[in-house]
C-alpha cells in the first residue's frame, strides 16, 4: 500500500508527516459527542496505525487539538476519532462542532501512539467518559485475537456515552455500562479487584478516575497499568523548578534555562525547531532523546520504568535533575 500524495511534508516520518484531509462524515454518537470521519480527498490510503492512537488536528487560528482515533486500523481508507464539546472549551473541540463540516479540508498530524496495546494474558478496559475513544480498537484487537477482556465503562448518563449500542451490540458479555445517575460512581475495588498476573489494565478518562485508578493498582506489578490522560496531572507538593544548561548535540548549542521558563521555549528561542502541540506533557510530540545527563519527568505520558530508563524526554514540561543534560537536537 501506498501512502496518501497529500502530505505536505510527504518525506518525513509517520508520526510528523503533515496530511490535508476531507471531512467525509460529521454523525453524533452522543449528547456533545461527534464522530469525524476523515479521508485523502484523492481516496489513497493513509498511514498506518496501531490501536491506542491519536491525531493531532490542525484547526481554526492555529490550534492544534490531540484526538484519538477509534476507528478500524485495517482500514486505510478513513480515520475516525471522536470529539467531546468541552464545557469549558478553548476554541478546539468548539470548532470541531460548531464550525467544521462534511466536505471541510483539515491538517492533521501523525497518528502518533504512546499508549500502545501490549500482550497480555487477559486485559481489563475501564473507560470514564469520552476515554472511551483510545480503548475501541484495543477491544477489537483483543476480541480478534481471542484474548479474554472486560470493559467497565463509566459517565455523567446514559445519553452522553458515545459508542454505547455499538459495543453492547459487539461484546454483549464483556461489557458493563455504568452511567453515574443510575448506579453512581463507579466501585473501584470492585472493578479493579486484587492484583492477578497476566492481565494488563487499560484506562483512559478524567483525571481524578484515573489518580483513583493508579491508587488503586499501586499494588500490581509495575507495567501492569497503562493510562492515557487528557489533562497533564498535577505535580507533586513542593515541587521547585531551578536553573540548568542544556547542550544540544546536532547543533553545538548551549543554553541555559533559567528556572520560570520552560526548556521547550529556550530550545526555540536559539533558533532550534521542535514540533510541539499540547506544551502540557500529554500528547508526545516533543519527545526528545538524552544523551546524557539526568531528566526531572513531568509528562503524564511516560511509566516508571521509562522515566527510570532515561532515554527520552517531552520537552515542554520536564526539566533536568543534574546540573546539565544533552539532548539529540
Amino acid at each position: 500500500m501506498h501512502t496518501t500524495s497529500t502530505a505536505l511534508d510527504g518525506n518525513a516520518p509517520d508520526f510528523e508527516r503533515r496530511l490535508e484531509l476531507t471531512v467525509a462524515g460529521k454523525e453524533r454518537v452522543a449528547d456533545g459527542v461527534v464522530r469525524l470521519t476523515l479521508t485523502a480527498p484523492d481516496g489513497s490510503c493513509l498511514p498506518a496505525w496501531t490501536p491506542g492512537a491519536h491525531l493531532d488536528l490542525v484547526l481554526g487560528d492555529g490550534l492544534v487539538r490531540q484526538y484519538s482515533l477509534c476507528g478500524d486500523p485495517d482500514d486505510r481508507a478513513t480515520y475516525e476519532v471522536g470529539v467531546l464539546l468541552e464545557p469549558t472549551s478553548r476554541g478546539g473541540s468548539r470548532y470541531v462542532h460548531e464550525t467544521l463540516a462534511v466536505g471541510d479540508v483539515v491538517v492533521v498530524r501523525g497518528p502518533r501512539n504512546h499508549f500502545t496495546l501490549i500482550d497480555a494474558e487477559e486485559y481489563l478496559f475501564v473507560a470514564g467518559g469520552i476515554g472511551i475513544t483510545p480503548l475501541i480498537p484495543m477491544l477489537a484487537s483483543a476480541a480478534a485475537r481471542g484474548v479474554p477482556f472486560r470493559l467497565v465503562y463509566g459517565g455523567r448518563t446514559r445519553s452522553s456515552m458515545a459508542f454505547v449500542d455499538e459495543l453492547n451490540d459487539l461484546y454483549p458479555d464483556r461489557v458493563e455500562v455504568i452511567p453515574q445517575d443510575e448506579f453512581g460512581h463507579l466501585d473501584l475495588p470492585a472493578v479493579i479487584g486484587d492484583p492477578r498476573d497476566g492481565v494488563a489494565v487499560y484506562t483512559c478518562g478524567p483525571g481524578p478516575l484515573l489518580d483513583a485508578i493508579d491508587e488503586h493498582c499501586s499494588a500490581w506489578t509495575p507495567g501492569a497499568l497503562h493510562m492515557e490522560r487528557f489533562r497533564a496531572k498535577d505535580l507533586p507538593a513542593g515541587t521547585v523548578d531551578t536553573e540548568f544548561i542544556v547542550e544540544l548535540a546536532q547543533t553545538g548549542v548551549t543554553v541555559t534555562v533559567p528556572a520560570d521558563r520552560s526548556l521547550l521555549d529556550v530550545v526555540e528561542d536559539a533558533g532550534v525547531t521542535v514540533l510541539s502541540s499540547c506544551r502540557e506533557g500529554t500528547c508526545g510530540t516533543c519527545e526528545t532523546p538524552i544523551l546524557d545527563g539526568e531528566a526531572d519527568h513531568r509528562d503524564s505520558l511516560l511509566t516508571q520504568e521509562e522515566k527510570d530508563a532515561n532515554d527520552t524526554m517531552f520537552i515542554c514540561v520536564s526539566r533536568a535533575h543534574s546540573e546539565r543534560i544533552v539532548l539529540d537536537l
